[in-house]
């Protein structure tokens, strides 16, 4: 529902959530490859790379050289990007008030942690699978 949610308010920008994901991601780590940011956001490539296209015609995103590969580029925002981010910073604090609305701050503060612990959990699964995988296989 939050996905859904967001997609309705992002579209009134002119963008969608998953351009939104980028962005913002780029804005956090300028300079990523289209690789580095594809895992991040457990993309596949190409999906990425419609999306990235879809914003460098926008004006948005741009492709850099890689200054060490001359095959790789680095993604970085443009100056048009930074009012949108801005605005788009100003629209998550508004659906994360909307979202919460009700909520005590000690309450908030829980959730976090258990919704950390869960990733936590996720992690660690995730590592001992291979682990499993070789033991069986021996």
């Amino acid at each position: 529902m939050l996905r859904t949610y967001a997609d309705q308010r992002a579209r009134r920008l002119g963008i969608t959530r998953a351009q939104w994901a980028v962005m913002a991601r780029l804005e956090h780590a300028e300079g990523l490859k289209q690789s580095e940011l594809a895992e991040m956001l457990d993309l596949q490539p190409i999906t990425l790379t419609r999306l990235v296209d879809r914003l460098c015609a926008n004006g948005m995103i741009e492709r850099r050289p890689d200054p060490n590969d001359r095959r790789a580029k680095r993604l970085h925002l443009t100056p048009l990007a930074r009012p949108l981010m801005d605005r788009l910073a100003e629209l998550g604090q508004d659906m994360m008030g909307t979202v919460l609305e009700g909520f005590d701050l000690a309450t908030i503060e829980r959730m976090i942690g258990e919704l950390a612990r869960t990733k936590e959990n996720l992690k660690t699964a995730i590592a001992r699978k291979p682990a499993e995988k070789t033991a069986a296989a021996a």
